[in-house]
C-alpha cells in the first residue's frame, strides 16, 4: 500500500490530530507538575525520621511502581466515584472528568517513580550538608529546600527526563477511559477512512518528534545545570 498522508494535512481529520496532540500535551504538562509535585512532597516526608509515616510513603510508591499504569488509570475513573455520596457521584458521572482522573492517576503514579530518583539524589548528598544548614540557623525545611534539594534534584535530572519521556508516552494510555487524546482520536480516524497505516504512521512520527523534543529539553537543562556535587 502507497503511503498518503494528503487527507490528513487538511480539513477535519487534520483539525482532529492537532485536537488530540493538544489534549495529549494538557494531560501531560499538568501531570508533570502535580506529579513533580507530590514527588517532593513525599521526599521531604520520608526524611522525617517518623517510621510509621515513611511506611505509608512507602506504601503509596510501592503501590504505584507494581500496579499496571492503566490499571490505575480505570481504578480512578471507574472505581473511585463509586466511593462518593450518591448526589457527589452523580455530578461526576454526568460531567466530563475524564482528563480529570487522567491527570490524577498518571500524575500520582509518576509521583511515585520521581520521588525514588529525588531520594537517590538525596542519599547521595552527604548528611554533613543538612547539619551545616542546622548550624546557621535554617530550621529542616529550609536546610532541604535551600541546600539538598537543589542537589538532589541535579544529581537526579537524567532518570527525571527519561520518567518524563515515559510520562509522555503513557498518556496514550488514557484512551481506555475515553480521553480525546491523540491515540484515541488517531483511532477514530482509522475507523472512519480505513486508512490504518496512514494514519499511524503520522501518528507514530507526532510522537516520535514530540519524544525528541523532550530529550533534547532534558539535556540543555542537564547541561545548564550540571550537578556540583561528585561524590
Amino acid at each position: 500500500m502507497d503511503l498518503n498522508i494528503s487527507f490528513l494535512l487538511h480539513g477535519q481529520y487534520g483539525a482532529l490530530l492537532l485536537s488530540g496532540l493538544m489534549t495529549t500535551l494538557l494531560v501531560f504538562a499538568l501531570a508533570w507538575v502535580l506529579g513533580m509535585t507530590l514527588a517532593i512532597a513525599i521526599v521531604l516526608l520520608r526524611a522525617i525520621p517518623f517510621k510509621p509515616l515513611d511506611a505509608l510513603m512507602s506504601l503509596f510508591v510501592e503501590y504505584h511502581r507494581n500496579v499496571p499504569t492503566v490499571v490505575q488509570i480505570m481504578v480512578w475513573y471507574f472505581g473511585i466515584p463509586q466511593l462518593l455520596p450518591p448526589d457527589i457521584r452523580a455530578f461526576v458521572n454526568a460531567s466530563n472528568t475524564e482528563i480529570l482522573f487522567a491527570v490524577v492517576a498518571l500524575s500520582l503514579n509518576v509521583s511515585a517513580y520521581m520521588s525514588e530518583d529525588l531520594r537517590s539524589g538525596l542519599k547521595a548528598i552527604p548528611a554533613a550538608q543538612i547539619e551545616a544548614g542546622r548550624s546557621i540557623g535554617l530550621s529542616f525545611l529550609q536546610a532541604m529546600r535551600y541546600v539538598v534539594l537543589p542537589q538532589a534534584l541535579r544529581i537526579g535530572l537524567p532518570p527525571l527526563v527519561n520518567r518524563s519521556l515515559i510520562l509522555f508516552k503513557d498518556t496514550s494510555l488514557t484512551m481506555v477511559i475515553g480521553v480525546a487524546e491523540l491515540t484515541y482520536l488517531a483511532k477514530n480516524i482509522d475507523n472512519l477512512t480505513f486508512r490504518t497505516f496512514d494514519v499511524f504512521a503520522v501518528t507514530t512520527l507526532i510522537y516520535l518528534l514530540c519524544s525528541i523534543t523532550i530529550m533534547l529539553i532534558g539535556s540543555r537543562v542537564e547541561k545548564a545545570y550540571p550537578s556540583a556535587y561528585k561524590g
